[in-house]
């Protein structure tokens, strides 16, 4: 949202657009492009993008939520049948959304900070800021918004209050950031570094470096370390340029550092001929060099050393993404609370409200910095009604003055002090809670006190990388094919409703589980899409029937027993799913009964099937490509002579994961995503376009300094020949962590080094050799994620990922991260 409100007539100069205009007093402010996340509509004009979906198919629903304004570049769709709402028509609508965003930024002379490079964007951007606030009102694109969607998006946020801007752009490959540099138009320019990620889309080191450069053409002011260009043969951009080097020649020369505290990173450089120094409250090297980007910023920008100093010891840490845990009272707690405008409270919003296990919604909301407007708390009672919050708890002075008119359930507090002094009286049970407060108002005090007490060991499961997964099957697979997600066996490990929630959220088709009892716990949860039960019982059909679930069956016999239920209950076309056995032999109707199943289905109208569907054996392994051909012809014929015989049409489906991507021609009406919603597809070799989701981590409790000769762990296995160091951790069998992976089998990360277990793997913990490493008690340890992954794990214990996956112990506390 922003304070500009632009007319029909701007609109259509700015966008160059064919317009259809009904209604002219129509004044807009905020721009949305996803048909799911809605808001300020009075004011809202939307942008059917063209993307992984039409968002021409979209405007309906919009329109129907009471969206007025709309800009689209299908030619021939019916604005006619829309009643007073104005359509802007384009060629393109990106080009659009962008063009938009870049004469919105055209209206502000204020210095504007563009940041871009391969990796820690994101995190000079948030530190900047904490470094710059103090003195400015700054506007910057919310968690990483960096993209050819997101860019414009951010821009669009600047308003008169703002005294200076921060946005960062990110590129995947070539011809992408001219597009983004006219709309965010920097004057200091900072390249954060050069590295591997995101190399794919480039031809080259060299084409790559020009493209992100393009983001810094004619900026007054430009910051960057010469070791990441110094293999670079064009131009570099800027009328002023500020070097810092670690150990190099530059403007700030960092010649010396020490770890103090165990906390802080001491550095001493040199800055205009003088050595100058730094604290900072980090010690690893991603934070370091970060900060240092940070310090050179501070400098190049007129800041005098001791200032900028002072200010480096203050940084906090940054937590980009967003978490879901379990709350107390069987709530669910969102945890948002690192930072706080409109920007980011909305996407916050968005998330809450894609959650449907509890109806009740309750916002903790603290006072917004740098404002205090009658107009921004008036945008904020907009965004809340929009996005269905029930019940609001303000913490501050400010924002207690604005909300007593708010239309629904409000209480006010000073302070946080004042929040947790009456925190014992406040009811919280059976919701879902979003923390969203100010750094200043330290909201972790809260967090703690709502959320759910379990073990310190944590499995994080990152949605943004699930969604990626999810996305990118959506585009192998088309418009035309149905998704069924596999939530079985707890989501792999993952979760249950924190994972449909996400999957209905994202419009797949069907979810599939094992049992009945996994469908109702989703049905409790609120969600509302088909759901498939994999291995229906009996004694579960008058269950599987209430929630509205449906069983697959797999023979005479269970037909019959679902077919006595229904009759009692005097019910017709119920909805089921035939298995059909075309090798695997696990569950299924053989080719020889098919005579017995048609005669009964014929002959009844007591269900209706809704899809036929077989299992392929070995569809990731070329060694069985033979059979698998023989699966999928066996499939289509046998599915063929179930659709002779009936005269409605079903779905058919046969592809697992890998069945997806190496047999493209067995995809057919639907196909059953599992494994590769979590990054894990074995018919990748190499260079995998999915992301990692899980990542287990741990701490450690106690460091031993262990004399020559003495032996760790039962049974004296864990040998120390030459004495050394080693770690207890909190993680053992009874948490997953099985014990095949003692005696140095096994590996995890320290301080950002591998390192071996050592001895026998307990049941509550195990032991690390970490000689060498400089490491204290209390610190993260890291079991798996993307660098020692899940697949390796699997190959020490030779075994299978899902084995290990879903294996983590119940008692592993989940952690989900979303931005």
């Amino acid at each position: 949202m922003n304070h500009i409100l632009y007319s029909t007539e701007d609109l259509t100069g700015i966008l160059k657009a064919e317009s259809f205009i009904q209604n002219k007093d129509i004044l807009i402010r905020t721009i949305l492009s996803d048909s799911r996340k809605l808001s300020d509509i009075n004011h809202a004009l939307f942008f059917a993008l063209k993307a992984r979906r039409d968002g021409h198919s979209f405007i309906a629903a919009v329109y129907e939520a009471g969206v007025r304004s709309f800009v689209i570049s299908d030619s021939e769709f019916d604005t006619g049948a829309y009643p007073d709402a104005n359509f802007y028509k384009v060629g393109d609508t990106l080009m659009a959304l962008q063009d938009l965003a870049a004469a919105h930024r055209s209206k502000f002379n204020y210095p504007v900070i563009g940041i871009t490079g391969s990796n820690g964007k994101t995190i000079v951007k948030e530190w900047l800021y904490q470094l710059l606030v103090p003195e400015s009102n700054i506007v910057r694109s919310p968690k990483s918004y960096n993209s050819q969607i997101g860019v414009p998006v951010s821009v669009w946020e600047m308003n008169e209050e703002n005294d200076l801007a921060i946005f960062e752009a990110g590129v995947s490959k070539a011809g992408e950031m001219e597009n983004l540099a006219k709309i965010i138009r920097p004057t200091i320019g900072i390249l954060t570094n050069i590295g591997e990620a995101h190399s794919t889309g480039f031809e080259s080191l060299n084409e790559k470096i020009s493209e992100k450069l393009k983001l810094f053409e004619g900026v007054d002011l430009f910051i960057y370390s010469d070791k990441y260009l110094d293999q670079y043969d064009g131009e570099i951009p800027g009328k002023n340029k500020f070097t810092w080097n670690y150990r190099g020649q530059a403007n700030l020369e960092v010649f010396d550092d020490e770890v103090l505290e165990e906390r802080f990173q001491f550095l001493r450089a040199r800055f205009n001929g003088k050595d100058v120094q730094a604290m900072i409250p980090f010690t690893d090297q991603a934070s370091i060099e970060n900060a240092i980007i940070c310090w050179a910023s501070l400098l190049a920008m007129g800041y005098e050393p001791e200032e900028a100093d002072k200010r480096l010891e203050k940084l906090i840490p940054v937590g980009m993404r967003l978490e879901l845990k379990n709350g107390i009272n069987n709530c669910s707690v969102i945890d948002d609370s690192y930072s706080l405008d409109l920007s980011s409270l909305a996407i916050a919003l968005d998330f809450l409200k894609q959650q449907k296990q509890h109806q009740r919604r309750t916002l903790i909301l603290s006072d917004i910095p740098g404002t205090d407007s009658e107009v921004v708390y008036e945008q904020v009672r907009n965004l809340l009604e929009n996005k269905s919050v029930d019940r609001l708890l303000a913490v501050g002075e400010q924002i207690s003055k604005y909300v007593v008119d708010y239309p629904f359930e409000t209480e006010c507090f000073a302070s946080t002090t004042d929040f947790l002094e009456h925190f014992s009286s406040i009811k919280f049970y059976n919701e879902t809670i979003l923390l969203k407060g100010a750094r200043s108002f330290e909201f972790e005090q809260i967090s703690q006190l709502l959320t759910q007490k379990v073990h310190e060991t944590v499995l994080e499961i990152n949605l943004n990388a699930l969604e990626h997964n999810l996305n990118h099957y959506k585009l192998e697979l088309g418009a035309g094919t149905k998704i069924m997600a596999m939530v079985k066996a707890f989501s792999y490990g993952s979760g249950s409703f924190e994972i449909a929630n996400l999957l209905e959220f994202n419009k797949v088709d069907y979810l599939a589980v094992a049992y009945a009892d996994e469908g109702v716990a989703l049905r409790n949860a609120g969600c509302s899409l088909p759901i498939m039960v994999m291995s229906p019982d009996a004694m579960a059909f008058e269950t599987i029937i209430q929630h509205k679930l449906e069983p697959e069956i797999f023979s005479v016999r269970v037909l019959n027993q679902l077919m006595e239920v229904l009759n009692r209950k005097n019910m017709e076309n119920y909805p089921i799913h035939l298995k059909l056995d075309t090798g695997m032999h696990r569950l299924g109707f053989m080719e020889e009964e098919l005579d017995e199943l048609l005669e009964i289905l014929v002959n009844t109208k007591g269900v209706r099937i809704q899809s036929v569907f077989s299992h392929l054996v070995a569809s990731e392994d070329p060694e069985h490509d033979e059979f698998t051909r023989y699966q999928i012809d066996l499939f289509l014929k046998l599915s063929e002579r179930i659709s002779q015989n009936l005269n409605y049409p079903f779905m058919k489906h046969i592809s697992n994961t890998s069945g997806i991507s190496r047999w493209p021609d067995s995809r057919f009406d639907m196909v059953r995503l599992g494994i590769g919603l979590y990054g894990i597809d074995s018919s990748y070799d190499s260079k995998s376009p999915l992301q990692t989701v899980t990542s287990l981590k741990t701490s450690i409790s106690q460091i031993k300094t262990i004399p020559a000769g003495d032996t760790i762990g039962y049974g004296r296995e864990g040998k120390m020949p030459e004495g050394g160091k080693i770690a207890t951790v909190k993680i053992g069998y009874a948490d997953g962590y099985r014990r095949g992976l003692g005696n140095g089998k096994g590996k995890m990360i320290v301080r950002g080094k591998e390192v071996p277990t050592i001895g026998k793997i307990c049941m509550d913990m195990c032991m690390l050799d970490i000689s060498g490493i400089e490491a204290v008690e209390g610190d993260e340890v890291i079991v798996f994620n993307d660098q020692i992954r899940v697949e390796d794990i699997a190959r020490q214990l030779d075994t299978i990922p899902y084995e290990v996956l879903t294996g983590i112990s119940q008692r592993v506390k989940r952690i989900y991260y979303y931005e």
